[in-house]
C-alpha cells in the first residue's frame, strides 16, 4: 500500500469549482507538503474542459513539482440525472475526463453514484459536497420510479467502466453519504449488476463509519473488490473527514483485513475542513506509514 495526497483540501482553499490556476496552486501545495503521488479532480463541464484545454501545460506544472497522478475524479453530477440527454452529455465529458486521466497518467477513474433525483426542500447534498454532518429535507414525488433509477444507474456504470477500460484505467465508484448507492451493500448489488472485472469500490472511511459499518467486516464483504481507499476519520456521528487518528476508527483491524485479502493499492489521505491541513495531513501519512499491523 502507498499513502498519497488527496485533492479535498483544496477546495477548502479555492472553493468547489475551482479555477485552473486554482487547480495549479493545489499541485504546488501537494508537492511542498512532502507528497509525491496525488489524485485531482475535475469538477463540472467547465473546470473538466479547461483542464482538457491547457493539459499540456497541467502536465508541465505536475512534472516540474515533482508528482504523480494515480487518481483522476471527473465530477459529473448529471451522470445521475433522469434525462437521458443530460446522462448522455455527461457519459461523452466523462469519456473527455477518462482521456486526460489516462494522458496525465493517472492509474485510476473515479465515480459517484451522486443523489437520487428525488426533491430536496432546500439545500442537497450536491449543493456543497465537502462541508459534512447537514440536515437534508425531502420530497419523494408521486412520479418517482427506485427502479427506474436503478437501471439508470447500473446503464450508466457499465457504460463509465467500458470507457475507463478503453483508457486503460481501473474504475472505482466512491460510496458517499446521501448517495443513490452509499454504502458496502449497495455497491455489491451494483457491482454484481454491471458484472464488469474493470469496476472495484473506492472504499471512503470517512463516510462508511458515519453510516455506522464495521470497516473490517466491509473489507471482508468486498474482498478484492476494493481498488482505491479514501482515507479519514470521525467519530462515526457524522461524515467529516478527520486527521487519521482524531476520530474512533480502528485502523489497525482495518488494515488487517486489507492485508488480509491482498490489497496493495493507493490509500489516498482525503481529510477536510481543519486549521491546519499541511500538518494534518503529513501527521496521518505519518500515523498510517508507521501504523503496526
Amino acid at each position: 500500500m502507498k499513502i498519497i495526497c488527496g485533492w479535498l483540501h483544496t477546495f477548502y482553499d479555492h472553493g468547489y469549482a475551482a479555477r485552473f490556476e486554482d487547480t495549479l496552486s493545489g499541485i504546488t501545495k501537494t508537492a511542498e507538503w512532502g507528497f509525491k503521488d496525488f489524485e485531482m479532480e475535475g469538477i463540472y463541464e467547465d473546470n473538466l474542459r479547461i483542464m482538457y484545454e491547457r493539459r499540456k501545460e497541467l502536465k508541465e506544472h505536475i512534472e516540474k513539482a515533482g508528482l504523480n497522478l494515480r487518481c483522476f475524479i471527473p465530477m459529473l453530477p448529471d451522470l445521475g440525472n433522469p434525462d437521458q440527454d443530460r446522462r448522455a452529455k455527461a457519459l461523452d465529458l466523462f469519456d473527455l475526463g477518462a482521456e486526460l486521466g489516462s494522458w496525465l497518467g493517472a492509474e485510476v477513474l473515479m465515480m459517484t453514484s451522486y443523489e437520487a433525483p428525488v426533491e430536496y426542500i432546500g439545500e442537497s447534498p450536491g449543493d456543497d459536497p465537502v462541508h459534512y454532518g447537514k440536515q437534508y429535507h425531502i420530497r419523494v414525488s408521486d412520479s418517482f420510479d427506485w427502479e427506474r433509477s436503478w437501471e439508470n444507474l447500473v446503464t450508466v456504470t457499465k457504460r463509465c467502466a467500458r470507457i475507463a477500460d478503453k483508457w486503460e484505467l481501473r474504475l472505482t465508484m466512491e460510496t458517499r453519504a446521501g448517495d443513490s448507492v452509499s454504502n458496502t451493500d449497495g455497491f455489491l448489488r451494483l457491482s454484481e449488476a454491471v458484472d464488469d472485472p474493470n469496476f472495484g469500490m473506492a472504499f471512503d472511511t470517512a463516510h462508511l463509519h458515519a453510516q455506522k459499518e464495521i470497516l473490517p467486516l466491509s473489507v471482508e464483504k468486498l474482498r478484492d473488490r476494493i481498488f482505491y481507499i479514501h482515507a479519514s476519520d470521525n467519530d462515526s456521528r457524522t461524515n467529516e473527514h478527520l486527521e487519521i487518528g482524531k476520530g474512533t476508527i480502528d485502523w489497525v483491524s482495518l488494515f488487517q483485513a486489507l492485508r488480509k485479502h491482498g490489497f496493495d493499492g493507493y490509500v489516498t489521505l482525503d481529510i477536510g475542513d481543519c486549521p491546519d491541513p499541511k500538518g494534518a495531513y503529513q501527521r496521518s501519512r505519518d500515523y498510517l506509514e508507521t501504523l503496526t499491523y
